[in-house]
């Protein structure tokens, strides 16, 4: 009598349960959240009037923060490319993430691409008696080209360096939006704008990426290695609230009351607290959403 040893069936390792649909959700959010910074801060009076005023105020600390900024966002083109580029062909090469990589990089075209066209198509700001220029300025392109190239490292990133990638690529993001405020080439709502695109094309990228690569999405969670520290996550919840701070003190100096002030700089900084708020949100929801959709290394595979 003879017994034959039959290899176990190999399963096929997918995402958490459920990740799906968070993925759907955080896709729409981005979308319905770029269509209502538009509507408000494009087609409306106050909104109009809280972006242009950031805008204008940064004309009172144009002086040697102008000087850097302007320095940044020269070399911000070549900076984000040579080192997303570097990133992603090493990764690829080394790890043979072919599929990952055609994936990552399409939809940072996308959202380029995107970005110019709604620069094109969305209607100029309609005349609502604030004093502002009329062409359509939003989304930023710059911010999305630092943004999108800072979320195609995210994406090829494996689970373990995704929390420090996302918390560095997020800093950079931020750094690139605020100079753009800054060096008056944009508004706030500009910048949150192409955080908002950056996070609709790249978010459903990273569903196809960790779909198509399960083998390597898996991880021990976090605390178990230099770059999944909860410190990335920890660092932008703090400054994003110390924002908040700031942008509820800004405000609350200009509110309608008896103790109402001549707003100098408080539009200015309250519109760089929302460009920091926006994008360290983005950064801490995203790098979650990715934790959570990475299976662990100790769950049992279905």
């Amino acid at each position: 009598m003879t017994f034959s040893r039959q290899a176990p069936a190999r399963t096929q390792l997918r995402p958490a349960p459920g990740s799906g649909f968070m993925f759907a959700f955080a896709t729409l959010a981005c979308i319905v959240g770029l269509m209502a910074t538009y509507y408000y801060f494009v087609q409306t009076t106050t909104g109009q009037f809280i972006d242009e005023s950031a805008l204008v105020e940064a004309v009172d600390i144009h002086g040697p923060a102008g000087k850097a900024a302007t320095e940044f966002l020269d070399w911000l083109p070549t900076i984000s490319l040579v080192v997303a580029a570097v990133v992603v062909l090493f990764v690829t090469v080394i790890r043979q993430r072919w599929t990952a990589a055609a994936i990552a990089v399409a939809a940072c075209v996308g959202a380029n691409i995107a970005t110019q066209i709604l620069k094109e198509i969305l209607p100029a700001r309609p005349d609502k008696g604030v004093v502002t220029l009329e062409l359509n300025s939003l989304p930023s392109g710059h911010t999305t080209l630092a943004a999108s190239a800072a979320a195609a490292v995210f994406l090829m990133s494996s689970p373990r360096w995704r929390p420090m990638a996302g918390f560095v690529g997020g800093t950079f993001a931020i750094a690139s939006g605020v100079s753009t405020l800054i060096n008056q080439w944009h508004r706030p709502a500009d910048v949150v704008a192409a955080f908002l695109l950056v996070g609709a094309f790249m978010i459903p990228a990273g569903w196809l990426i960790i779909r198509s690569g399960g083998a390597w999405n898996v991880w021990d969670g976090f605390g178990n290695h230099v770059g999944s520290a909860k410190i990335w996550l920890t660092l932008p919840v703090v400054i994003g609230l110390a924002s908040a701070a700031v942008a509820v003190y800004s405000l609350a100096k200009i509110a309608p009351g008896p103790a109402q002030e001549g707003s100098t700089t408080n539009y200015f900084w309250a519109g760089i607290s929302l460009i920091v708020i926006a994008g360290y949100l983005a950064t801490v929801a995203t790098t979650s959403l990715f934790a959570y959709a990475a299976r662990r290394r100790d769950t049992p595979r279905r």
